[in-house]
């Protein structure tokens, strides 16, 4: 466990402020065929979902191919999640501890730390990149499983019971040998970014304009009714002044005093 924390904050250290860097958008003309030999990369899908109910969530998203991928692809997602959830990386490392793996690093690189404690008021939306894996299941196919958490939100004055919370779909990042890449075709957005969770050297990652079945995903929170509030506070300061008649009169009668 010592290990886990001393690899989270070595992370934390080690990460830079913005994690992907656009080196530029080649507008020059490549080869024709060699271009039409990449079209698997326009044929990409993504399907995202939370599943779970209440504050923990999990956000699964699984990257579907529907051209054969070459062997060796890599498939990154950058999340920018908003400041009414959060990512938990003890968690994450937790769950990367008990996996089959032996490396105690999580899979998800955080842009900074995050205060667990903070009320979505007092936050800030942040960035994630979550490395996906094979799903050996399905040829073409990469899915990653995302869990957050909601914040604590302030008490609606409007009587509403939920607020809502919506997570923007993510920039796909594909990464291949480099010979399989078509870096010289036209408006191929190539980006740096981190090779792996574990390895920040920077790689070479082609952004992937792909279709989406739904624009976002959302869930509800339960918040507080700010009409409430007085009745809350006598409710509670009453039985707490009760509670304490009772402590004190069961002290006062069965107690042993010495004078």
């Amino acid at each position: 466990m010592a290990m886990a924390l001393l690899c989270l904050i070595l992370l934390f250290k080690s990460m830079p402020s913005d994690f992907t860097t656009d080196v530029h958008k080649h507008t020059h003309k490549g080869d024709k065929g060699y271009c039409s030999e990449n079209d698997w990369l326009e044929s990409f899908t993504v399907i995202r979902r939370l599943i779970n109910n209440g504050f923990h969530r999990e956000l699964v998203s699984h990257v579907q191919c529907a051209a054969a991928v070459p062997e060796g692809s890599q498939v990154l997602l950058l999340e920018k999640l908003p400041q009414g959830v959060y990512v938990d990386p003890y968690q994450l490392t937790s769950t990367q501890e008990h996996s089959d793996t032996q490396c105690l690093c999580v899979q998800v690189l955080l842009a900074s730390e995050i205060d667990l404690e903070a009320p979505a008021y007092l936050s800030s939306g942040f960035s994630a990149l979550v490395y996906a894996s094979r799903d050996p299941q399905c040829s073409g196919c990469f899915t990653t499983t995302l869990p957050v958490h909601a914040r604590y939100h302030r008490p609606a004055g409007s009587g509403e019971a939920e607020q809502r919370v919506s997570i923007e779909s993510p920039r796909l990042l594909v990464r291949a040998k480099e010979s399989t890449l078509p870096l010289a075709c036209p408006q191929k957005k190539v980006t740096e970014a981190p090779c792996t969770a574990q390895n920040h050297s920077l790689c070479t990652w082609l952004e992937i304009h792909y279709q989406q079945e739904l624009e976002a995903v959302s869930l509800q929170i339960p918040v507080g009714d700010q009409r409430q509030v007085l009745a809350v506070c006598t409710g509670t300061l009453s039985v707490t002044l009760l509670c304490c008649c009772m402590i004190l009169g069961a002290v006062w009668k069965h107690g042993l005093f010495q004078l």
